[in-house]
């Protein structure tokens, strides 16, 4: 069967085309996406040369602060739209990628919300791309239906499943197999412009809207173009402006200085602030690159209970709350661990503490990576929050930009550093094969704790940091040791994955990607920049 698109004057594109593909390419979609695209690639642009600026500065010695310009906007008595009925509760959320079976099980996991991810926990090849778009579809239709082929087990939506929202890709990224006028389109705009043009219709005749996660944002006039293309995409669709809704995950250290001006910039679009905290500590390691004072500890010792993670934190509530906008908390990353009922209790015992430490924080709900997790994050929340939020709950605090900055403590050991090695290559490995969510080591990782691993193991070469070894003897860190590390390791990987699926894996294609990107200089800003590279699939 051969599949063409009717494609618009000045659209290209670049992937391969598969059965179902044409219906989602259409011309009047894509002739959406191509004017979204033209009117708003410019700014993309200039905002990427701003942010990169702006670190030139920070690498100087410029100290991140509450924007002077925006304090009277901070000082206002102003507050975002109202909230739709059928996201006013939104205790419990869960995401995943946007394959087929994930998004039936997520839809069907008795959570409030499914944000269905087209960035972290995606690897965008070009067939999860599209295809994404397609189920998406279907899940808004309520059509979607999947059969594993292995085992003949069919998998359809409940009755009542959880309200859709959708992350697009961030800024940073581009569609490279669409090109608009011989330049490839913003990812964000793509992921966007075909969901909101297939299902803006269905969805509202369904009672819901339009529901977006928008990432990386890293300065409030990013907010305002992704307002911009909001009010354009509901104009060009004869939509009313404001039938957007958009929570915007704070999980850069930029964006944290400026919580109220993201929310007045999409204030009749906003549905609040949510902690991406594992981004956001990548994002903390970035930031501080050329700070040899800034040294963290063990990825695992850095959580909420870091001081700086824990104003950050309170910020948001208290940000959100005064605006009338949800303040989300963050993922809960443990899975379940079957053959283990210690580590297994032992892990849900830490799911519980950070889900009591939220709720009576103020938070207004929380994420789970896992179904698993749903029951014991619901019950804590039913319990500590009766209503549908607590954002009439005003959090009495005042974190200052020192409070946002305090370097976190505690120890360096070689084990962090083989465990950081182990976790980014196994992750990488598996988003090279086009699986951007992955278990490893009882812990869902996807490409936001990947950058912690590859960026710690950065920061501790750059700076020769000394880690404790296993026997107490101090270890410097050095090129050396990191290549020593990481052939040991390849070698534990190869025993635990086994041989057969070693070799048949792209585990030294991952090898290679990881070390280029733990140990660049000057810093590669996103791991899935150059991995992007070695995933495209582009057609004569």
């Amino acid at each position: 069967m051969t599949i063409s698109l009717n494609l618009p004057d000045g659209v290209t594109c670049r992937g391969p085309l598969e059965p179902g593909f044409e219906e989602i390419l259409s011309h009047d979609a894509l002739a959406f996406v191509a004017e979204l695209a033209r009117t708003h690639r410019p700014a993309v642009t200039q905002l990427l040369a701003a942010r990169k600026e702006r670190q030139k500065r920070i690498d100087s010695g410029e100290k991140l602060d509450f924007l002077p310009e925006t304090a009277e906007l901070r000082a206002g008595d102003w507050k975002v739209g109202p909230l739709p009925a059928d996201i006013l509760d939104r205790r419990v959320e869960i995401t995943g990628p946007i394959d087929r079976k994930m998004i039936i099980n997520a839809l069907n996991a008795g959570t409030n919300v499914f944000m269905a991810d087209c960035e972290d926990s995606n690897a965008p090849t070009w067939h999860n791309t599209v295809q994404g778009q397609v189920n998406l579809r279907d899940a808004v239709d309520r059509s979607i239906t999947f059969t594993n082929p292995k085992n003949g087990k069919f998998y359809s939506l409940v009755d009542n499943p959880a309200v859709l929202f959708v992350r697009p890709r961030g800024w940073h990224l581009q569609e490279q197999h669409l090109l608009v006028d011989g330049e490839p389109v913003p990812a964000g705009i793509f992921d966007f412009g075909l969901f909101f043009f297939h299902n803006v219709r269905e969805q509202l005749a369904r009672g819901t809207g339009p529901y977006f996660y928008l990432p990386k944002l890293e300065h409030h006039l990013e907010a305002r173009l992704w307002n911009n293309v909001f009010v354009q995409a509901q104009g060009k669709l004869g939509v009313p402006v404001g039938t957007i809704k958009a929570t915007v995950l704070i999980e850069t250290l930029p964006a944290a200085f400026q919580m109220d001006e993201i929310l007045y910039e999409l204030r009749q679009h906003s549905a609040g602030l949510n902690c991406g905290r594992w981004d956001y500590i990548f994002s903390f390691i970035k930031v501080h690159g050329q700070d040899g004072a800034a040294i963290i500890p063990d990825r695992g010792q850095v959580g909420m209970a870091q001081h700086f993670m824990e104003s950050y934190s309170k910020l948001v509530i208290k940000t959100c709350h005064k605006r009338g906008a949800h303040a989300m908390g963050g993922m809960a990353a443990q899975i379940p661990i079957k053959n283990d009922a210690a580590a297994n209790e032992a892990a849900l015992d830490k799911v519980r503490a950070d889900k009591l430490r939220e709720v009576q924080n103020g938070h207004d709900g929380t994420w789970v990576a896992h179904p698993g997790l749903v029951g014991i994050a619901k019950g804590i929340f039913d319990e500590h929050m009766p209503g549908k939020n607590q954002i009439d709950r005003q959090l009495d605090v005042e974190i200052t930009a020192d409070d946002l900055l305090k370097i976190p403590t505690g120890t360096r050991s070689v084990e962090a550093l083989r465990h950081n090695i182990r976790v980014g290559i196994q992750y990488i490995e598996a988003w090279l094969r086009g699986t951007g969510c992955v278990p490893i080591y009882n812990l869902m990782e996807d490409a936001a704790t990947a950058e912690i691993s590859r960026t710690q193991v950065w920061q501790w070469l750059k700076y020769g940091v000394t880690l404790t070894d296993e026997d107490g003897s101090a270890v410097q860190v050095d090129r050396a040791l990191v290549d020593k590390v990481t052939d040991e390791e390849m070698a534990r990987i190869e025993t635990e994955v086994g041989a057969e699926t070693f070799a048949a894996g792209r585990f030294a294609d991952a090898q290679a990607l990881f070390l280029e990107v733990a140990t660049a200089e000057p810093f590669v800003d996103f791991l899935t920049l150059p991995a992007y590279q070695q995933i495209r699939t582009f057609t004569a």
